[in-house]
């Protein structure tokens, strides 16, 4: 695996970057499409995902072929087509509807840190995913996601809690995906080695 560092992301080849932001020791895999999004400290996708109009937490883990953030069209005008909002591409003398576009770059999708969004998932505009849920490969979601949530299906359900509300709870305050790399760094065994109870228990207390 190729070593990630602190002041550019590794961006593999044949990606479309367009308005984005990149934190410390972040990946984008190849052929995918970002677009108006900001990914955090430690976020990832693999290859072929369309992220738009996103906010990617720290070290969320966004699989292949994942769609963010779907633009919409205007349904409730005569016609869907490109032609009303990208006029510009149809006629010489035509603008592009400005508006319409700055309405679609508001409508911000949120990713909430250590998540896990699997192969192919959808989410949607406007949607919240909480700090260390799970989407399932194939989900699609419509509604906002509780912290540490694992989500199916399409649309996507709650499927269970990862961990009992009390543990949740705890995870959220201890907020580790704030720490330092090199505490990180130092704490690593124990993320590799201690159950998410005896973790907490040494430094939640």
């Amino acid at each position: 695996m190729t070593k990630l560092c602190a002041d550019i992301p590794l961006i593999h080849p044949d990606c479309q970057i367009k308005n984005a932001h990149f934190g410390a020791y972040c990946e984008i895999g190849r052929f995918s499409r970002i677009l108006n999004t900001t990914f955090q400290d430690y976020a990832y996708c693999d290859q072929f995902c369309d992220i738009t109009n996103t906010t990617v937490g720290k070290f969320a883990n966004i699989a292949a072929m994942t769609r963010i953030g779907p633009t919409d069209h205007p349904m409730q005008n005569a016609s869907l087509h490109h032609f009303l909002y990208r006029s510009s591409a149809y006629w010489d003398d035509a603008t592009d509807d400005e508006a319409f576009f700055l309405a679609r770059h508001a409508r911000r999708t949120v990713i909430g840190p250590d998540t896990w969004i699997g192969h192919a998932a959808i989410i949607k505009p406007d949607i919240t995913i909480g700090a260390g849920a799970v989407v399932a490969s194939g989900a699609v979601v419509t509604k906002d996601v509780a912290p540490y949530m694992i989500m199916a299906g399409l649309p996507a359900t709650p499927l269970r809690p990862r961990f009992p509300a009390a543990i949740t709870e705890r995870l959220q305050a201890l907020a580790w995906w704030d720490w330092s790399h090199d505490l990180l760094h130092t704490a690593l065994p124990d993320f590799r080695n201690l159950p998410v109870e005896a973790f907490l228990e040494k430094y939640h207390g």
